[in-house]
């Protein structure tokens, strides 16, 4: 064989093995990074599909998950760079933003039920809480805790009433205590945590998020940095385009998503299409709630001041 077939014969070779690694590996890690922070729980099921399906590859990023306990976790990670993006409840994205940090709402993530849980039948009312009953939040300054305080305000005419009751405890090990009966007496949570707690015999609601806010409202938002924003705009587009993608595939695929998710959360995939499907879940992008809880968080004195107008809050492509 001469020469020039040896080499030709090499290249078709080296071809034929290269261009697997373009439509796998290879192609993917030439996409840019997408660092994304987000937390626990069925709010997250547009993350957790957009992870199965690959949907942020298909608008030409490679995302990064990671996962914290808390929003204030959320909100250290985008401070520290971390994190591009990140999804964390309205209080703690206000209280950054009160503190200087330069970034703005992206999107509305998920209209959920919220509520306080207790096992201890002498609890009917916030009335009843003792010194000694813990409750847990994730962390201070989570909508729980929020939520919480807009309740013992109305109740108790102290919004800081029960938070020297306060336990920060992730979600999941705040469940797992108060279904053990071992630390706690109360725990203000969310899906599927909610959902688990409530099919516990003797287990019930003390308050629920319209109670205490009055109105639905935004669970999460989605946040940017302006330095995310301004500097990778193309990024930031694919990004907001693919959680509308994924929104838009859970609405039309429920229960597929929920057969995807089920061992996510340790369920069968009925219970988690009936978790998914339960009255008060709504899987949209629209922000809510934004300036309601500006408004309290600033009366409370939780922040020092409110928006002007909404926009100094959330970037153009919001939705209401």
């Amino acid at each position: 064989m001469s020469h020039a077939k040896r080499l030709i014969l090499t290249f078709i070779c080296f071809t034929l093995l290269i261009i697997p690694l373009f439509n796998g590996n290879l192609l993917y890690s030439a996409r840019p990074e997408l660092k994304i922070a987000g937390q626990f729980g069925l709010v997250y099921a547009p993350l957790m599909i957009a992870e199965k399906l690959q949907i942020f590859q298909k608008h030409g990023l490679a995302p990064v998950w990671k996962e914290y306990g808390s929003g204030a976790a959320v909100r250290e990670s985008l401070i520290s760079g971390e994190a591009d993006v990140g999804f964390m409840g309205i209080p703690p994205f206000l209280i950054g933003w009160d503190k200087g940090c330069d970034w703005k709402v992206s999107m509305g993530f998920v209209v959920v039920p919220v509520g306080l849980v207790t096992n201890d039948p002498r609890i009917t009312s916030l009335k009843d809480f003792k010194p000694a009953d813990k409750i847990a939040v994730p962390s201070p300054g989570s909508v729980q805790h929020i939520l919480l305080s807009m309740a013992a305000k109305k109740e108790l005419g102290n919004p800081a009433a029960l938070d020297q009751n306060l336990i920060a405890l992730p979600h999941p090990d705040a469940a797992a205590s108060l279904i053990s009966k071992k630390g706690i007496v109360a725990h203000f949570t969310t899906p599927p945590y909610l959902f688990q707690e409530l099919e516990q015999p003797g287990f019930r609601l003390v308050i629920d998020d319209e109670k205490a806010f009055g109105t639905r409202f935004s669970f999460n938002v989605g946040v940017a940095t302006t330095k995310f924003h301004n500097q990778r705009p193309a990024h930031y587009r694919a990004f907001v385009n693919a959680i509308e993608e994924s929104m838009d595939w859970i609405n039309k695929n429920t229960k597929k998503a929920a057969e995807l998710l089920a061992p996510e959360f340790k369920l069968t995939p009925e219970k988690t299409y009936k978790y998914m499907t339960w009255p008060g879940m709504e899987y949209t992008t629209k922000a809510l709630g934004l300036m309601g809880f500006a408004n309290f968080m600033k009366e409370a004195g939780y922040i020092k001041k409110v928006p002007g107008h909404i926009k100094e809050i959330v970037w153009e492509n919001v939705k209401f």
